[in-house]
C-alpha cells in the first residue's frame, strides 16, 4: 500500500510560506491531530524539492503560531493547544471542494471568491 504524501509541491511565491500554509491547513482542519508527528524538516524538504532551510523556516513559523512544538528527540508535533476549526465549518469546506471538483472549477477561483466574500460579508 502506498501512502500519499502529506504535502504537495509548492506552486508559486515563497516556498516556505506555501509549506506553512499547507501544514497549517492540515492542523486547523483537524487532519493532523494534537501530538501527531510531522515529517522531519529534511523529509519535507526532500519530498517537496526545496532546501532544508526553507522547510525549517516553515516549521519555525508554525511553532511561532503555537501550532507545533519542536523537541530534539521527539521531532515536531502538533501542539495540544492547536486550534481546530469547528466540524460544521470543515464539512462546509469539504462540500465546497467536492462541488468545485465535480464542476471543474479551479481551486484558485474558489479561493479568490471565498476571500472576496469574506471581506464583504464578515462582521
Amino acid at each position: 500500500m502506498t501512502e500519499r504524501p502529506l504535502l504537495s509541491s509548492t506552486e508559486e511565491g515563497s516556498p516556505a510560506m506555501d509549506i506553512y500554509r499547507q501544514l497549517r491547513g492540515l492542523i486547523v482542519s483537524g487532519q493532523l491531530g494534537a501530538n501527531e508527528r510531522l515529517p522531519t524538516v529534511r523529509q519535507t524538504a526532500n519530498d517537496l524539492g526545496v532546501a532544508a532551510g526553507t522547510a525549517a523556516k516553515a516549521y519555525k513559523m508554525l511553532e511561532q503560531d503555537g501550532l507545533v512544538v519542536s523537541r530534539t528527540a521527539a521531532g515536531t508535533r502538533v501542539a495540544e493547544s492547536a486550534a481546530v476549526l469547528p466540524l460544521s465549518v470543515i464539512r462546509h469546506i469539504r462540500d465546497l471542494v467536492a462541488d468545485a471538483v465535480s464542476t471543474g472549477v479551479e481551486p484558485d477561483d474558489v479561493i479568490d471568491v471565498l476571500r472576496a466574500v469574506w471581506r464583504t460579508d464578515a462582521p
